[in-house]
């Protein structure tokens, strides 16, 4: 049974930081782990995805802020993020693109503010 599982949003002053994780269970030769996230109003965008040799990407608004790292024993992406700002607030989903999966979780939401 496929299970993405994601944990870690709740709510942050501006500035502070957050770390998510998205447990990945019975998904096979995973090839990719991704982060994005979607904002009220506004369409779902990239925050950073990692490949299985461990290339990475980050969206715009992540860069220099965000860490995108990969458990490979646990099938876990995390994305930890730093310094954030109100304008981070969304709902973030991870995403999973295995043999036998390609899909999303949840999502969990972020929310920055004083």
């Amino acid at each position: 049974q496929v299970q993405l599982v994601e944990s870690g949003g709740g709510l942050v002053q501006p500035g502070g930081s957050l770390r998510l994780s998205c447990a990945a269970s019975g998904i096979i030769n995973i090839a990719y782990m991704g982060w994005h996230r979607q904002a009220p109003g506004k369409e779902r965008e990239l925050v950073a995805r990692i490949l299985a040799g461990g290339s990475v990407l980050y969206g715009d608004s992540a860069k220099g802020r965000f860490i995108i790292s990969r458990d490979n024993a646990k099938n876990t992406p995390h994305l930890q993020m730093n310094s954030l700002k109100p304008d981070d607030t969304a709902v973030y989903y991870c995403n999973v693109v295995g043999s036998n999966f390609s899909g999303w979780g949840q999502g969990t939401q972020v929310t920055v503010s004083s």
